[in-house]
């Protein structure tokens, strides 16, 4: 019978990489997967593997579910991140776009995505082990355990490298973006599991950008405005979309509306021109996505994490407006450019 699969632990947020004097038993640091979490369910006949939100990801990726029955040499509950690769052995990184793209309703596209963008697993935690549950151990001891267990096993399965020392996890923190990973993670060596809390520390990238607002959402309410849509100019002068920009207050929202209406574009009627975004699969079915299109006049500087293509991965915060800069010479020069990276040096 399968373990019971718990909800994962989180990570709370902070600005720098940790003393780790100041947590009592010190700290591990580790790379910051960018994937899917995963929760490891082998009992010697049935793999489960679970995520961090509701839905199952078994039947996504079935060539994980025949490497673990594999390759697992024990039964045991492992918690980890999935993830895809994208370029030739040397010159790997992440690829955000193809695991995303593993999430789809037809059995028949699973299969072929399984072939053509094979996922891997890398294993960071040991939640139980055979009979024992590790959940109450302290880090120390389940990073020891998961060291025995898979240390030998091979590809897809990886366990992920730690360190004690800051100073290598501050150097990780900006070399290892370079192949996708979007930050580093401190977990107190002493702490037992705690599902659903946030005891461990995550630490990533925070850059800033000036962009151009060119439509706003309208909050899911119906009040106030839920997020602003930005872009930057490319090469041949073209405003290109780069993503959202939200989390203002009740009160800021509603204001937001009356500061953009001088803005909005209208038809010859008068009314306000709209447009529709696209729905992702990870979009619910009856969200809206319809936005309000405005004059590209306004210029804000946000913060953001890191780009995925020529788009910002998560969405951006909102720092300022800045009525000094003219809308034409927000270009995508600004954005920092990051040094290429093999995974296969991260998982060594």
């Amino acid at each position: 019978m399968p373990y019971d699969i718990p909800a994962p632990m989180l990570a709370k947020s902070i600005p720098d990489i940790p003393d780790p004097s100041q947590t009592p038993g010190g700290l591990s640091f580790e790379p910051k997967w960018d994937g899917f979490r995963g929760l490891v369910s082998w009992d010697g006949e049935t793999v489960e593997i679970g995520s961090r939100g509701a839905k199952p990801l078994t039947r996504y990726f079935p060539e994980l579910v025949e490497a673990f029955a594999r390759l697992l040499p024990e039964p045991c509950l492992i918690d980890g991140e999935v993830a895809v690769l994208k370029g030739e052995p040397g010159s790997q990184r992440l690829d955000w776009d193809s695991l995303t793209q593993r999430i789809h309703p037809a059995a028949s596209r699973v299969t072929m995505l399984s072939e053509k963008t094979p996922a891997m697993f890398i294993a960071f935690d040991l939640l139980a082990r055979g009979d024992r549950d590790l959940q109450s151990e302290p880090f120390e001891v389940r990073r020891a355990q998961l060291l025995d267990l898979l240390g030998n096993v091979p590809h897809p399965v990886h366990v992920t490298r730690t360190t004690t020392d800051p100073a290598i996890a501050r150097e990780w923190l900006t070399t290892f973006e370079g192949a996708g990973l979007d930050g580093v993670v401190a977990k107190p060596l002493a702490q037992p599991y705690a599902p659903n809390k946030r005891t461990m520390f995550k630490i990533k990238h925070a850059r800033t950008a000036d962009v151009v607002a060119w439509a706003y959402r309208v909050h899911k309410s119906g009040q106030g405005l839920g997020s602003l849509l930005v872009g930057l100019y490319g090469d041949d002068g073209t405003l290109l979309p780069i993503g959202a920009v939200s989390a203002f207050s009740n009160a800021r929202r509603l204001e937001l509306i009356d500061e953009l209406a001088p803005l909005v574009e209208r038809d010859d009627d008068g009314e306000a021109v709209t447009g529709a975004g696209e729905k992702s699969r990870f979009t619910g079915a009856d969200k809206d996505m319809s936005f309000v299109k405005l004059r590209p006049e306004k210029v804000l500087e946000v913060r953001y994490d890191q780009l995925e293509g020529w788009r910002f991965r998560h969405t951006a915060q909102f720092e300022r407006w800045r009525p000094d800069r003219d809308p034409r010479s927000c270009t995508y020069d600004q954005l920092e450019s990051v040094s290429a990276y093999d995974v296969g040096d991260v998982l060594e």
